[in-house]
Formats: structure tokens, C-alpha cells, sequence
């Protein structure tokens, strides 16, 4: 585990302190990077102006395209995978900076965000050279108020802890378009289709069914952010599935919306 006891200064790509317990630190990361896990003494709020990254936690792993953004706690561990080239804009708060915020106790535990206009605009400005103090202050207290803890179902798989259950979870997810049958999985875990269901059940409170299903609407998402040409039947073909109409089905249980919905909002 690596604690970065300077974070910021340990960090290579453009960086802005402002004196004030903030600090903003721009960076560009090429597809395939990864980010190993580590854990920072500041809390982040971290965002993909462009670009997707996979971000995991001991919570689970979210994907995230460049319509969201991750909230990391100080001291939480995480990983990044760059899953396609991303201009990285990364705000770190202090601990001291977040005890003067009404809302900081909401904010002791990772989530996922959907960026707003308005904070998007804002996250940009922060970067855009103007070295105003109080407007710098303002537009971050903006960034602040924009964050609405929501976790996301359509890009977030929660992961499960139990030895046996997470080497079938690293299984499915090593092949989300794959055909996992819970007898085979529960053979090469070394354990019991019955007690393997009952795991997955306690340990992500999804059905083992469910849990496969979010990883591959998972990957559907990941392939849409990487190449947004690929058409709903393309994607439907690449991830197994027997017709457009199953594959929608299946995206709109997890997401609440059909694939063509989910495009045109993305």
C-alpha cells in the first residue's frame, strides 16, 4: 500500500496550490495506465474532462466516463485504470478545508457523481489560469455544492469481500460477455452452487444472475464510452446477446432506461 505522505508534490502534471488547503493538479494519462492502489492524506474529487477511467475502491468499481466524476475520501483506497486516453483534472482538499464545509460528514465515503453544466464549467474554470484567490475560493465552495452523493447502478458493481465469492466476481469480471454458469463457478472456487448464490446474495445484495447482468451492462457502457459509433446492435453482438430486444431488456433493468435512451442523455 502506498500512502503518499506528499501527495501533491509527488504528483507529475500541472499543479495549482492556493495557499488555502486546495489544490489542483492537471494531468494526462494515456489508455492502459494504471494507477496501483494507494490512498492520499487529502480528500479528491477526481474528473475525465475527456476520456474514460475505471476507478476501484473496497466498496466495488465504477466506471467513469466523462459525464461523472468520483469523490474519494482521505485515506480510502483506491486504483485507476485509464480505459481511454483522459485529460485528469483533480481537486484535493484538506482535511481542515473540508471541517469549515456544512456538508463535509456526507462526505466520509466514496460516490460517484453525474456532472452537472454548471459544475463541468466550474471544474474547468478552476484550471484555466486565472490566479484569482477569491474567485478561485468561489468557484470551488460551486463545485462543493454540486456534489450530490448518488451511487449509479449502470456503472457501479459492487464487490464482494468473501475469498471464495471474489475469485468467482474476478472471474466474471475478467470475461463480463462470457457464459457463467454458477455450478462451474462454485466448482473452480471450491465451493457449493447453493453456498456461492447465498454469498453473492449477502455480500452485494444482487442475485448471482443480477451481479453477472450489472457486469456486462457494465462492459456494454465501457465499449460505448471508448467508441460512441458503435451501433445498439454491434454492441448487442459483441456482448453475447441473442437479439437487440434481449439486449435492451437486460440494459434497461439495470440502468431504467433502453440503450438508445441511455446514449441520447449520455
Amino acid at each position: 500500500m502506498n500512502i503518499a505522505e506528499k501527495p501533491i508534490a509527488g504528483i507529475k502534471g500541472r499543479r495549482i496550490s492556493t495557499g488555502d488547503g486546495l489544490h489542483l493538479v492537471a494531468n494526462l494519462y494515456r489508455k492502459g495506465t494504471r494507477l496501483d492502489t494507494h490512498m492520499h492524506r487529502e480528500a479528491q474529487l477526481v474528473y475525465a474532462a475527456c476520456g474514460t477511467m475505471q476507478v476501484t475502491t473496497p466498496k466495488g468499481r465504477w466506471l467513469v466516463p466523462p459525464d461523472r466524476a468520483v469523490w474519494v475520501p482521505a485515506r480510502l483506497e483506491h486504483a485507476i485504470d485509464v480505459l481511454a486516453d483522459i485529460e485528469m483534472r483533480t481537486l484535493y482538499f484538506d482535511l481542515a478545508w473540508l471541517a469549515r464545509e456544512d456538508r463535509s460528514a456526507s462526505l466520509d465515503a466514496e460516490f460517484v457523481v453525474r456532472v452537472s453544466p454548471l459544475l463541468h464549467q466550474a471544474i474547468l474554470a478552476l484550471f484555466d489560469g486565472r490566479n484569482d484567490p477569491n474567485r478561485t475560493a468561489l468557484l470551488a465552495k460551486l463545485a462543493m455544492l454540486e456534489l450530490h452523493e448518488a451511487e449509479d447502478s449502470a456503472t457501479f458493481i459492487p464487490l464482494p469481500h468473501e475469498p471464495r465469492c471474489r475469485r468467482a466476481a474476478d472471474i466474471v469480471l475478467g470475461d463480463p460477455t462470457g457464459s457463467h454458469e454458477i455450478e462451474a463457478l462454485a466448482r473452480e472456487v471450491g465451493t457449493s452452487a447453493r453456498t456461492l448464490s447465498r454469498l453473492f446474495a449477502s455480500e452485494t445484495q444482487l442475485s448471482f444472475k443480477s451481479w453477472c447482468q450489472r457486469a456486462r451492462i457494465a462492459a456494454a457502457i465501457e465499449k460505448w464510452s471508448v467508441d460512441a459509433n458503435l451501433s445498439v446492435k454491434q454492441l448487442a453482438a459483441d456482448l453475447g446477446y441473442a437479439s437487440v430486444p434481449a439486449f435492451s431488456h437486460a440494459f434497461r433493468q439495470v440502468t431504467g432506461k433502453t440503450p438508445t435512451e441511455f446514449a441520447e442523455k449520455e
